[in-house]
């Protein structure tokens, strides 16, 4: 067992340090084909009533996934059978690959330079990459409000959700997260389109971030020593429309001392949000500390998987 917990914080380890190193690949990413598929999957069976785009938008997650996933299974135990090694480069790989935090803070930091510089202009349009919030006419208070958000709802979804899967069942589970996370980025819209098409793609991709976002959110909470951001996970994320999302970004303002929501437009439509967290408006600084404290959570987890291993 200890041999297990050894080799599996050492395959994370490695992928964290590659993803930090090298970010995601510019070219041949494996995501970028699977979303051109499941781009083709919805423009041929998204169709027909309510009950049909819900039958097929299971059939489309169906067809995009399970090939994927049975192909990694095979190939995972073909490795395992011929040598060790092998099969732990593997496990690197498809974490590697899975792992998308180096990208976010590549997407973040520009951010922060453009405000140090005045220019509100370039932030806007940075920000508009990594957020679905309409960017255009943001105060800067309005914009970094949305960037720290963004940056630690993230913090499950491209980076922690994908240690804990491996770390409890290995590189298929990783892979199941990941295509079921990409998935609801593309059809997890309550819109005309995608609302009843895209409901088995956003369901799965809720139930998979489930734990990780809970674990996360605590997480925040001790490595802060926050009894506020502990508190502000039970009375505010959960209660928020997205319990994963909420329970991430409630917890990790409130370790940072920050206070989140309040209005934002989506696609034209103005919304009013409740507040997350407790503490002062975020100020430009505020990014880098949130980066730093998903940092500090992926150090935590990865230093727990080696006491456990010595224990």
């Amino acid at each position: 067992m200890n041999e297990l917990l050894t080799s599996t914080a050492f395959v994370v380890l490695l992928a964290i340090a590659l993803d930090r190193v090298l970010g995601e690949p510019r070219r041949l990413h494996p995501l970028v084909a699977f979303g051109r598929l499941a781009a083709a999957l919805e423009r041929q069976l998204n169709r027909g009533s309510a009950v049909a785009q819900l039958l097929l938008g299971a059939l489309a997650y169906g067809l995009a996934v399970l090939p994927a996933l049975v192909v990694l299974l095979c190939l995972s135990a073909m490795l395992a059978e011929q040598s060790m090694w092998l099969s732990r480069l593997l496990d690197v790989l498809v974490l590697y690959l899975a792992i998308g935090w180096q990208s976010m803070r590549e997407h973040v930091l520009p951010i922060v330079d453009a405000l140090a510089a005045g220019d509100l202009d370039t932030a806007r349009r940075a920000l508009s990459y990594i957020v679905s919030r309409d960017t255009a006419s943001l105060d800067e208070s309005q914009l970094l409000t949305a960037a720290v958000e963004t940056t630690l709802e993230n913090s499950s979804d491209a980076l922690l959700a994908s240690l804990f899967w491996f770390a409890v069942a290995g590189p298929v589970a990783v892979l199941a997260h990941r295509l079921s996370n990409t998935l609801d980025a593309m059809w997890g819209y309550r819109n005309t389109r995608f609302n009843y098409f895209g409901r088995v793609a956003a369901r799965s991709d809720d139930l998979l971030n489930f734990i990780p976002a809970q674990l996360t959110a605590l997480s925040f909470a001790l490595l802060r020593a926050s009894p506020r951001a502990l508190r502000c996970l039970m009375t505010q994320g959960w209660r928020w429309k997205s319990v994963n999302a909420g329970a991430v970004m409630a917890s990790g303002a409130a370790a940072l001392g920050l206070k989140l929501g309040g209005e934002a437009c989506y696609h034209g439509q103005h919304q009013r949000r409740a507040t997350l967290g407790e503490g002062r408006s975020p100020r430009s600084a505020d990014l880098a500390r949130a980066l730093h404290l998903v940092d500090g959570v992926s150090l935590l987890w990865l230093l727990l998987l080696f006491v456990m291993a010595v224990l």
